[in-house]
């Protein structure tokens, strides 16, 4: 992995699916970017604040900073709507930024997930990976959002069911509550699914999964040798 990007349709679903791994691959030498999809003010701009959004930017950037990430895109496409936009726009917007930095690697939300714009964000990016055309993507994962992922529909077809586990250091799962700790306007208390009582105990139970004191878990979408 030499180019690495992680898209969240959300600031804090970066974190919070991969945090510790962003911060592996930053360790490893691998030059990490994070985007950013929506602008949750342009779809609802009477429920979401011009303020909010900014401030929550700012919290990205200070989390993405303190993971070490090459740098942070920001697109403004409409959450929490992204369900009623068209997907091919999406879908270009994400191409041209792949074959502009040329990245091997994507990881993006689950597609079970219960908010709409994460099964958007995730059909889209699939879209713009598709191995045609050089390409360069050769490995797409999918990351599990807590609050969003373990509240998807019950069925098989929609299930997280992961079948890559990386481990976590101490200090790898230190950085990632480090910079879950910047967005003071998302993260909660436990028994909070957003809390990072949470976040230690699902990192454990992964780990534990298979035998290591913390992972996080992944679905493999597509890897290209």
């Amino acid at each position: 992995m030499k180019k690495v990007l992680v898209v969240a349709p959300h600031p804090d679903d970066e974190v919070l699916g991969c945090g510790g791994v962003m911060k592996k691959m930053v360790n490893n030498g691998s030059e990490t970017y994070v985007l950013i999809v929506t602008n949750a003010h342009v779809g609802d701009p009477e429920r979401y604040l011009l303020e909010g959004i900014q401030n929550v930017r700012n919290e990205a950037l200070a989390a993405h900073r303190a993971l070490g990430v090459e740098d942070t895109f920001f697109m403004d496409f409409p959450a929490p709507r992204l369900d009623t936009f068209p997907s091919y726009k999406i879908a270009t917007a994400l191409s041209e930024l792949i074959q502009k930095y040329q990245f091997d690697t994507v990881f993006v939300p689950h597609r079970g997930d219960i908010h709409k714009d994460h099964k958007a964000v995730f059909d889209a990016t699939l879209v713009a990976c598709r191995p045609v055309n050089n390409c360069s993507v050769k490995r797409v994962y999918a990351y599990e959002t807590l609050s969003e992922t373990e509240w998807g529909v019950p069925y098989q077809s929609e299930a997280f069911i992961p079948n890559v586990f990386v481990e976590l250091t101490e200090e790898e799962f230190n950085a990632k509550c480090v910079a879950m700790r910047f967005f003071k306007s998302q993260i909660r208390e436990f028994p909070s699914s957003r809390s990072i009582e949470a976040m230690e105990a699902l990192a454990k139970y992964r780990g534990a999964t298979v035998s290591y004191p913390r992972a996080e878990a992944f679905m493999l979408i597509r890897d290209i040798r």
